[in-house]
């Protein structure tokens, strides 16, 4: 009777060990002189934004992909300005890190490292 709990235990360990979820780990970044202001990133199935970057400031988020499509981001600057941008094209299942950095008089970076090659 022992055996057979540490069996099944153990077997639940090792599954439960095999289950993780593949996500996207983001960082925004306001590299421009000035703050930033209702931050909105659009990815397939849903969204995700902050209220405000200050200049030099960091905004990191973890989300999962649902779907397929475009990233699209929008936000205001300093004068109240709104400003669009399209980054790179997500898959269900892509797991990896989004660098997003704001610069002053040009469209945004986006930087996106795979780590599992979808």
């Amino acid at each position: 009777m022992q055996f057979q709990k540490a069996a099944a235990l153990f077997l639940l360990l090792i599954a439960l060990a095999g289950c993780r979820s593949r996500y996207i780990a983001t960082t925004i970044t306001n590299d421009t002189a000035s703050p930033v202001s209702v931050v909105q990133v659009d990815y397939p199935s849903a969204s995700f934004g902050t209220q405000s970057l200050a200049p030099g400031q960091t905004f990191s988020y973890r989300f999962k992909i649902q779907g397929s499509g475009p990233l699209k981001m929008t936000w205001l600057t300093a004068d109240r300005k709104e400003m669009h941008a399209n980054g790179p094209t997500l898959s269900e299942g892509q797991e990896g890190q989004l660098a997003i950095h704001l610069r002053s008089n040009a469209d945004p970076t986006f930087a996106f490292t795979s780590i599992n090659g979808h």
